[in-house]
């Protein structure tokens, strides 16, 4: 793609350069900026870009707003990847591709609170087109890129509209009858080591247990022993 990409008409681009989209989008938001507001970053080995959003629900609520990104996310990637591949979305945001990291979802909102209703609330994606030309194969196992797993020819441009057009539609179902639960269902599909042992850093701790699914705020049901505890989504928060 020789053009710069194209946004719904709800989103406004904003090309970023070699700078963090993340960053700027959550600069941009304290400022004020109106919902919608999208600035990327596409080099050779990374593809970043962040979302600002001005949510009208309490914040734990809100935070379906970060599955709504990785579906979005998942569904504009199956359009356009090999039939062969399959990405898969860790629960606190990561994305598996044929089961090693290939990046991440993240989230930043003006409050950490989960009862308040945040100013802003900043979704961003960064995503490894290739790895570093020093890097030697097999070198991170548990690493990959879009090159490495036979989705080196998808245009990193086009990837980023997709994205944003089928995040555009999760985001607006969220507010319809309904929504919500597709949007759980559809995500619990996708889901990395779903009914698996798997172990959760949060703030310093660490959650080991079954991951047994989610709850109606996406909170992770996590099955440790006889007990189950929920790890709430707005524990994903980070500072930008």
């Amino acid at each position: 793609m020789t053009a710069a990409p194209a946004f719904p008409p709800l989103m406004t681009g904003l090309a970023a350069g070699p700078a963090n989209p993340f960053r700027i989008a959550c600069d941009q938001a304290r400022r004020g900026v109106e919902a919608g507001l999208l600035p990327w970053s596409i080099g050779p080995e990374r593809l970043r870009a962040a979302l600002v959003l001005a949510p009208e629900t309490p914040l734990e609520a809100a935070m379906a707003a970060l599955p709504a990104c990785a579906v979005g996310f998942q569904n504009a990637f199956g359009a356009l990847a090999p039939p062969e591949v399959a990405l898969h979305l860790e629960w606190s945001g990561g994305l598996r591709l044929n089961g090693a990291h290939v990046g991440g979802l993240s989230a930043a909102a003006s409050s950490r609170r989960p009862a308040d209703r945040p100013d802003w609330l900043v979704i961003g994606l960064d995503l490894t087109l290739r790895q570093p030309a020093e890097w030697e194969p097999g070198e991170t196992p548990d690493w990959t890129s879009l090159a490495e797993e036979g989705c080196g020819e998808i245009d990193a441009g086009v990837l980023l509209e997709a994205w944003a057009r089928h995040t555009l539609f999760w985001i607006d179902a969220l507010d319809s009858a309904g929504g919500r639960a597709t949007l759980h269902r559809e995500w619990e599909g996708l889901a990395w080591q779903k009914g698996e042992a798997v172990a959760v850093a949060l703030g310093g701790a660490r959650h080991e247990g079954i991951f047994l699914g989610i709850d109606e705020n996406f909170g992770m049901l996590l099955k440790t022993g006889a007990d189950t505890a929920l790890l709430p989504l707005s524990a994903l928060l980070v500072e930008d």
